[in-house]
């Protein structure tokens, strides 16, 4: 058998973390920060967590993750 092809746009956009949850980075922190404050700007620098059905969506286009 051929190995299975890892769709690449979701490989750039998600990791897995070691218990199996995936994680994202927020959108929303590349332009027009001026308006936004401290304090919503730092919330998205944290990443985020998939819920269970986007995760398992997620993990389906990446079959070695």
């Amino acid at each position: 058998m051929p190995k299975m092809k890892t769709r690449r746009s979701a490989a750039k956009r998600f990791r897995v973390t070691g218990t199996g949850k995936v994680r994202y980075k927020k959108q929303g922190l590349r332009h027009i920060l001026t308006k936004k404050s401290s304090k919503r700007k730092g919330n998205l620098r944290a990443t985020g967590i998939l819920e269970y059905m986007e995760a398992k969506r997620a993990k389906s286009m990446l079959p070695y993750a």
